[in-house]
């Protein structure tokens, strides 16, 4: 691509309304562009990185035997509510009429679409096992986008879901999805971890994460610092230590709180430490409410609430529900005398002496014991904090940041189930269809990337995803000889399948330089003054060293980098 006369363009000034480093270097670089919140453009330039990404990805998928298909992105909406998750989707479900009133969905997604596809083929056990993908924009109206390419509204993804007769089956294709995932996150250099994940919307038996480690991010990931223990906060076991309790039981004693509803006012107050309370939230569940009680410095964690009653999700009850429950205001809700289920952490098993609500307004009880009140379950309902005990190995646990870039799931019989996709297996019986779900999120994974390569000049592109390999800057346009050696290296480089960027403008070396900093070329070659010495500038956008190179020798050494970098 020879830059004059071309479409391309960089922006000098910092892009305001972009809250990442990759959100910001793709929309200074011209490769991305805001039009409206949470849906972007991609230019020439990032165009290319989106379709170095999808052929690696494609390649992969093909090479574990699955074949690619196309959906159609405009869905009846009955498909979703038949599956039961068009109110699992909700406000987040792009929705449309056509000229008959009939009501259509933007599909978020296309299980319910592959189950109706797979059911021309399975007829009998042998008709199975088999794998479909495709690489397909989806639409979902997200309450906040954020993070550039992260979180998005219209995002392209490649999903994949295999179709099998039973679970030994299905642990077969699972784990060459898995291992095929693996295989693509390497080849495109990125540092991921893989952790265990909550099934949420999707369902199903398992749900295993492919997280971009990066210093932003929505998810959590918990790590141990002496074993290769991985998982996603929302169902990081939290194992609860087995101390001895030297410290005699007390009476219970009501104590005036006046305005005292936080945990930081109790503790400032009363010099009680907040692991020495145990905070009561109400909870609504279905149409139940439930009392569920953690130690002051916990907080709960809704999705193991959620799983534990076996339901979509959890909400925190209303004041006015408070309030009815309890007799009392907000801030003041404790376990005794409580007329509703209680649900109690494990850990607060462990404790002796703590201070909870009393269910009376400016009063909270102080030396409670277990034995002064009823509960009804005991679980692990917190989330993990930095510093507790590895479930597997007894370690530290500790945290970083991810942008989840792939998931795989083994969702079992859900969905065929729920569109009666069945088979007849060796003795004449008709089961149930075992399905599994393997996404990616390409544009994610162009951000992560970008996340996790870059500088103070701009991107730094791994060799086998950026946009082209060599930026060929010619600095004198007006000199025969710069400019005669600088087109016959764009010429030979572009006959040997070398894509090459070439900055023929008519702009100052430093303006070339910057904007091909900036944009990320992994090797940059230059064509200046040195050319009466039958040389030329080598420089890595990796490294800082520039290297002088005879003029006959570059290409050979371009190729060797192409090979080896």
């Amino acid at each position: 691509m020879k830059l004059k006369n071309s479409f391309f363009y960089t922006i000098r000034e910092d892009i305001k309304d972009e809250e990442s480093i990759s959100g910001k270097l793709l929309v200074k670089s011209g490769m991305i562009k805001k039009s409206s919140n949470g849906i972007y453009m991609y230019t020439p330039l990032g165009l290319k990185v989106m379709q170095q990404i999808e052929s690696i990805v494609r390649e992969e998928m093909d090479n574990a035997g699955a074949l690619e298909v196309c959906m159609p992105s405009l869905i009846p909406e009955e498909i979703y509510i038949n599956s039961g998750r068009r109110s699992i989707f909700g406000s987040n479900m792009f929705t449309l009429s056509d000229r008959y009133n009939r009501p259509y969905a933007l599909g978020p997604t296309h299980e319910e679409m592959f189950v109706e596809m797979a059911k021309n083929q399975i007829k009998s056990y042998k008709d199975m096992p088999f794998n479909l993908y495709q690489i397909r924009t989806k639409f979902r109206d997200e309450t906040r986008p954020r993070y550039g390419l992260i979180r998005v509204r219209e995002f392209t993804m490649k999903d994949a879901y295999s179709f099998d007769a039973d679970l030994d089956s299905l642990d077969k294709s699972y784990n060459l999805m898995f291992d095929a995932y693996k295989r693509i996150f390497d080849r495109l250099g990125v540092d991921y971890k893989i952790v265990r994940a909550d099934t949420g919307a999707m369902g199903g038996l398992l749900s295993e994460e492919f997280q971009a480690v990066t210093d932003i991010g929505e998810d959590i990931l918990v790590l141990c610092d002496s074993c290769d223990y991985a998982s996603n906060i929302e169902v990081s076991q939290c194992v609860s230590p087995k101390e001895q309790i030297s410290e005699e039981k007390q009476e219970k004693e009501l104590v005036y709180t006046p305005n005292m509803k936080t945990i930081a006012e109790l503790s400032t107050n009363l010099e009680i430490s907040a692991d020495k309370m145990v905070k009561t939230l109400i909870y609504k569940i279905g149409d139940e409410l439930c009392a569920c009680l953690i130690r002051g410095n916990r907080e709960l964690n809704e999705v193991k609430l959620a799983k534990l009653f076996d339901v979509p999700e959890v909400t925190l009850a209303s004041e006015e529900e408070v309030r009815e429950v309890t007799n009392a205001e907000v801030g003041f809700a404790g376990p005794i005398g409580l007329k509703i289920k209680i649900v109690l952490d494990s850990e607060v098993e462990g404790m002796q002496n703590f201070l909870v609500g009393s269910n009376q307004t400016d009063y909270h009880y102080i030396n409670v014991n277990l034995s002064d009140f009823d509960y009804d379950i005991t679980a692990d309902i917190k989330n993990v904090v930095e510093g507790d005990v590895c479930p597997n190995c007894g370690g530290k646990l500790y945290f970083k940041k991810g942008i989840e870039i792939g998931n795989t799931f083994k969702l079992g019989d859900k969905y065929s189930k729920n569109f009666d996709l069945q088979y007849l297996d060796k003795d004449n019986k008709l089961k149930y269809v075992q399905m599994g779900c393997y996404g990616i999120g390409i544009g994610r994974i162009m951000a992560s990337i970008v996340e996790q390569n870059n500088d103070e000049f701009g991107i730094i592109w791994p060799l086998n995803i950026a946009p082209y390999k060599v930026a060929l800057v010619l600095i004198n346009e007006n000199d025969s000889k710069q400019k005669e050696v600088a087109d016959y290296l764009y010429k030979e480089l572009t006959a040997m399948g070398i894509p090459v960027i070439y900055d023929d403008r008519e702009e100052r070396p430093g303006v070339k330089f910057n904007d091909m900093d900036l944009i990320g070329i992994p090797i940059r070659v230059t064509v200046g003054k040195k050319i009466n010495d039958n040389m030329v500038e080598l420089k890595l956008r990796n490294k800082n060293e520039v290297e002088d190179i005879d003029v006959n020798e570059i290409i050979s050494k371009i190729q060797d980098y192409c090979i080896n970098i």
